[in-house]
């Protein structure tokens, strides 16, 4: 088992579309499950485990951050702002996502990798929008890593331009492993609670935005979003916050506005 996150031994794939989903499977992400995995579990305080399980996720996250930097240089080289978009599952990453594509349709070059751990139905939505998208199943695995996104880039064969990787589904996984994005943008729902930011603290303090979705569905709700944002800025005080709505286009020219702001950033610093 992962010393880290907990992953499975699972096989990645990465497809491009109904062509690709037949080739062989990718083998990436290499962590090993216990054999007796469906077992209780047993409770114990050896010192000697400790620093075992502390040995093999320095090892897993110093990999995973090496080939991150890797990652992060390329991107630059080819004038890329990659953005790692991160949720709970359910919170509404692909249709933002298929909304932002479709408004900026035509402006700029974008593409997308896809992270989920079976299907390539988030993917289809995309390349329908005329993007291009790499879907990447992790299998047991929850969350991409940068070895699976450094594989999945190199298919993709685009530059100048902006690549979304909409990270699988999950607050916990994702905060600890660095894709080599520029920013990490975590995408909270009204129809979750106010207290995520606390109880997942390590999502919003590496996360640079943080849209707030959904929130054409706040009449018909019980939800503080002044107390959601004033607990994101409890664990990140410098975190930038847009309300938005795919569904009616409430903030989403205030999201257009941030991507332009981010992206003139990191040619300035290029």
């Amino acid at each position: 088992m992962c010393g880290v996150c907990g992953c499975g031994e699972h096989e990645t794939r990465i497809e491009e579309g109904e062509a690709a989903a037949a080739g062989p499977a990718r083998k990436l992400h290499t962590h090993t499950a216990p054999e007796n995995a469906a077992a209780a579990p047993v409770l114990r305080d050896d010192p000697a485990e400790r620093g075992t399980l502390l040995k093999v996720e320095l090892d897993i996250l110093g990999k995973n951050n090496a080939i991150a930097a890797h990652n992060r240089a390329h991107f630059r080289s080819h004038g890329i702002l990659a953005l790692n978009l991160v949720s709970s599952p359910g919170a509404g990453k692909t249709t933002l996502l298929v909304e932002t594509l479709q408004r900026l349709s035509g402006e700029l070059t974008m593409a997308v990798i896809e992270g989920d751990q079976e299907t390539s139905a988030d993917a289809d939505r995309i390349r329908a929008t005329g993007v291009p998208a790499l879907q990447v199943n992790t299998g047991r695995g929850c969350h991409l890593d940068a070895e699976m996104v450094d594989t999945a880039f190199r298919r993709l064969h685009f530059h100048d331009g902006v690549l979304f990787i909409e990270n699988v589904g999950n607050l916990v996984c994702p905060a600890g492993f660095d894709l080599g994005e520029a920013h990490k943008v975590v995408i909270a729902s009204v129809t979750e609670g106010e207290d995520k930011p606390l109880k997942y603290p390590n999502l919003f303090a590496a996360s640079s935005l943080m849209l707030v979705s959904k929130v054409d569905l706040l009449p018909h709700l019980e939800f503080d979003v002044d107390g959601l944002i004033a607990n994101a800025r409890r664990v990140n005080p410098g975190i930038a916050v847009i309300q938005v709505s795919a569904r009616t286009g409430e903030g989403v020219e205030r999201w257009l506005q941030w991507l332009g702001a981010a992206r003139a950033m990191a040619a300035a610093t290029a």
